[in-house]
């Protein structure tokens, strides 16, 4: 078919690829049990109070949730100190990420992204036309901050900056990012995506709230789908200056947020802090150990905030994802970020972390015999 009168930006737009399913590694590889560490997802959620919330909220789903979000956004707001006029609420981060590429991103915008980060900051930046330059990292895959501030132009409309980036998962140095956010021109925005901020060690992020309150020309995006548990019910926020809030939600789709995800993400809110905090602490605790046995085998491991683990297993990274995938263990091939011989792994529970090593002992093993 002729597709005739589609944007010719759209050409230059790949789509995302998802990490693969459970359910597809057993069909595909006839396994019985697969353990996926590969999507950055936390084994722990959903939990119990946001199960019972859900479960109940399905009886309303014949009607449109509250298309204001008030209550949902004074919720969030009290982390911050803050009311609802800063927060607005989407379909998950990626929603908000879109929301954003369609507020900022004019035909012809230059836009700066950092390389090796999340692919959908590119794609939603062509989406709308802009010209995507790239700033390059250091060798410990830092962002090069320096670089970054260097590539400022005056039609440099969005800097979009993963911190803890993905998928490095090293974090931007606080002073050098308030320094750089304070350096940027009028008409330029600066998107700092936290998805992955609460498995930080939280005396390394810099305090986005008084950023904004300064009026720097910041937006702060986050969500529930990592440390919450909540991936499949799809709600994310942004925490800006309420002007901005007000051009956000005008831009938004209307009821961008569904009532399963809202009634999740307030159940846990509300009820399951400290659970959230017990699984922030193991996740810490174990991606110190599976950092420390990547390092003891010989593998160049970055150091991480996230729950992830970004490591040079020094041999081709598809052929090393797909091998851990015949035994069962799904991760990610970086190579779709140009890493080659980069595997990037979640850190699951003991158990699955477990199961990962001894496949990749098993791999190794058997790639030295040869």
């Amino acid at each position: 078919m002729k597709l005739a009168g589609i944007r010719p930006d759209i050409k230059d737009v790949q789509p995302y690829v998802a990490g693969k399913t459970i359910e597809e590694v057993k069909r595909q590889y006839k396994l019985d049990q697969v353990t996926k560490l590969g999507s950055n997802e936390n084994p722990w959620g959903p939990y119990p109070a946001a199960v019972k919330a859900m479960q109940q909220e399905v009886l309303q789903l014949h009607t449109y949730p509250d298309n204001s979000f008030v209550e949902m956004k004074r919720k969030i707001a009290e982390m911050y100190g803050l009311d609802e006029h800063w927060i607005a609420v989407s379909h998950g981060a990626g929603g908000m990420l879109e929301t954003l590429a369609k507020t900022f991103v004019e035909p012809g915008a230059h836009i700066l992204i950092p390389r090796y980060t999340y692919g959908l900051y590119r794609e939603i930046s062509r989406l709308m036309g802009g010209r995507v330059e790239h700033t390059p990292v250091t060798g410990e895959m830092q962002i090069d901050m320096e670089k970054l501030g260097e590539s400022v132009r005056p039609n440099t409309r969005v800097v979009w900056l993963c911190n803890p980036n993905n998928p490095t998962g090293t974090v931007v140095d606080k002073t050098d990012l308030l320094s750089f956010a304070r350096s940027l021109p009028e008409g330029c925005w600066l998107v700092l995506d936290e998805a992955y901020a609460e498995f930080a060690d939280q005396s390394l992020l810099p305090d986005r709230v008084q950023l904004i309150k300064e009026e720097l020309p910041i937006v702060v995006v986050r969500t529930f789908s990592k440390a919450y548990g909540l991936a499949g019910a799809r709600l994310g926020y942004a925490i800006a200056h309420p002007d901005l809030i007000k051009v956000i939600d005008t831009v938004a789709e209307p009821f961008n947020a569904n009532r399963i995800g809202l009634a999740g993400a307030w159940a846990t809110l509300e009820q399951e802090q400290g659970a959230v905090a017990e699984t922030i602490s193991v996740v810490q605790t174990e991606r110190g150990r599976l950092q420390t046995a990547l390092t003891e085998r010989g593998f160049t491991v970055y150091p991480s905030q996230a729950n992830f683990i970004l490591f040079d297993a020094a041999l081709p990274a598809d052929q090393s994802a797909h091998e851990l995938l015949k035994q069962g263990v799904i991760v990610r091939s970086a190579a779709g970020w140009g890493l080659d011989s980069h595997i990037r792994v979640t850190v699951g529970k003991p158990s699955e972390n477990d199961i990962f090593l001894t496949a990749l002992d098993k791999f190794t093993q058997k790639v030295r015999g040869k």
